[in-house]
């Protein structure tokens, strides 16, 4: 039986076992699934803390990241010229300039400033070298425009599209004198205009009234002389106190289309005859004796305490002084343009002035932060500092108030806004190279050395050396 029944009995033990086994396995697979599911939540937990340990890290690390741009930015130095060394104002500037180091400790700005007549020569030596100021004084008209015709004025047309308010923050008439080609290089940090500035109580001892004609200037210095006051004071020891007075008159005696012509150094000539009767209108002054004697070797200073102390009837002078007038002066003084030339060909409602202000190196290392502290020395706030700490004419839109400004600066700055031109200084709307030649003469014309003719017939001279190497 045991043999009959021994093998399979073997196999179905077997099977049954195989069976088990299959069941077995069928009943333990669920439990291995939920352990991978675990697994998974697990793991998606570790990567969780994972991430959030690199953003950790990474937001540890981002002040390291700033700690070093900072390091960098501690490096960079700008270097600041103006023309104003008096001690009266660089103490002012010293003061923007400290408060934006303080507010940008980033950055250090290294200031110079030359005075008027001696910053021409710097500028001349620093902008042709590779040390160039990065944030630099310039006039407008020509003078702005060598710099931008060389390639050494940075294009500030991006920086102001970019700060609507910045740019719509100035006078219009500000603005312009610093464009070429309708693009901006240059920001107004001053507007002036040229003015004829009298003591009333002399006047009036005279029995004189603020001229509007030029025959009508000439009967009112003849009163004063008459009453033995010198009627104009005139320091004319640097010659750009002559050039003002050349400046108006050119404009007044030149046709307007044949003086802008003439001023560009391609095209001028300078054969006008209204520019000899200017000269002799400036001349005559002299010769009759409206002059105090010597002006040739009279700072322009000296001038001013002379009108102070009543030794002359008048002063031609810009606004910016004006404070100063009314500081030595208070209530005994009036103003009037350069009367108009009845029969003169050129326009008679234009203004003797200008806007000077600052450029910016167009080979600055730092651009971006010279223009920052150029938006900074010419907002709002400082302009008004500005215009409380050293009387100046802003042309910063709502500087000027009667709130921190005398009447006069007021009255004046709307004569300037009135006026249909500005006719831009002499020596800063012309070549510099005509210049040179053009105001040395002047002293030369009051010495009696030269003639109107003989005047003009040097700088025309030299104007045809200059037209001839523009066309090069």
């Amino acid at each position: 039986m045991n043999k009959i029944f021994g093998k399979p009995l073997q196999l179905l033990i077997a099977l049954v076992l195989v069976v088990s086994l299959l069941a077995g396995c069928a009943t333990e697979q669920p439990k291995k699934t939920e352990k991978t599911e675990a697994a998974q939540d697990k793991e998606k937990a570790e990567n969780k803390e994972t991430e959030a340990e690199k953003a950790e890290k990474k937001e540890e690390a981002e002040p390291e990241k700033k700690a070093d741009k900072t390091d960098k930015e501690e490096n960079v130095e700008l270097y600041f010229l103006h023309k104003w060394p008096n001690p009266e104002y660089i103490g002012y500037f010293q003061d923007v300039v400290d408060k934006y180091m303080e507010e940008h400790p980033n950055i250090k700005i290294n200031m110079e400033a030359a005075g008027d007549e001696p910053i021409k020569d710097k500028l001349k030596i620093v902008m042709g070298s590779d040390k160039q100021p990065d944030v630099f004084f310039s006039w407008s008209g020509e003078f702005a425009k060598n710099y931008i015709r060389s390639g050494n004025a940075l294009d500030l047309t991006p920086y102001m599209d970019a700060d609507s308010e910045w740019k719509d923050g100035f006078m219009q008439a500000g603005l312009e004198p610093f464009t070429y080609e309708g693009k901006n290089y240059g920001v107004p940090y001053r507007i002036n205009g040229k003015f004829f500035v009298y003591n009333k109580e002399l006047f009036e001892k005279s029995g004189v009234k603020a001229p509007e004609t030029w025959k009508e200037f000439m009967e009112t210095c003849e009163k004063l002389k008459a009453d033995g006051v010198d009627p104009i004071g005139l320091g004319n020891i640097y010659p750009w106190a002559a050039c003002h007075y050349i400046t108006g008159l050119n404009q007044k005696c030149v046709p307007q289309e044949v003086r802008e012509k003439d001023y560009l150094a391609s095209s001028g000539e300078y054969t006008d005859e209204g520019y000899i009767r200017a000269l002799n209108y400036f001349k005559e002054l002299n010769d009759k004796g409206y002059f105090q004697a010597g002006v040739n070797s009279t700072e322009h200073n000296m001038s001013l305490e002379m009108f102070y102390g009543g030794k002359v009837g008048m002063v031609y002078i810009e606004l910016e002084e004006f404070a100063d007038v009314e500081e030595k002066m208070p209530g005994n003084w009036g103003f009037f343009d350069m009367p108009a030339i009845e029969g003169e060909p050129g326009n008679q409602n234009f203004l003797t002035g200008a806007p000077d202000g600052f450029m910016v190196s167009a080979k600055s290392k730092h651009p971006d932060e010279a223009v920052d502290f150029l938006k900074f020395l010419t907002n709002k706030e400082n302009s008004i500092d500005m215009v409380n700490a050293l009387g100046w004419p802003s042309p910063v839109i709502g500087a000027v108030t009667t709130d921190n400004s005398i009447q006069g600066l007021v009255d004046g700055l709307d004569a300037v806004a009135q006026a249909e031109g500005m006719a831009l200084w002499l020596d800063t709307d012309i070549d510099i190279r005509i210049s040179d030649v053009y105001l040395p003469a002047l002293q030369e014309l009051l010495n009696g050395d030269k003639t109107a003719e003989e005047v003009m017939q040097e700088v025309q001279e030299i104007a045809k050396t200059v037209r001839e190497e523009s066309s090069k």
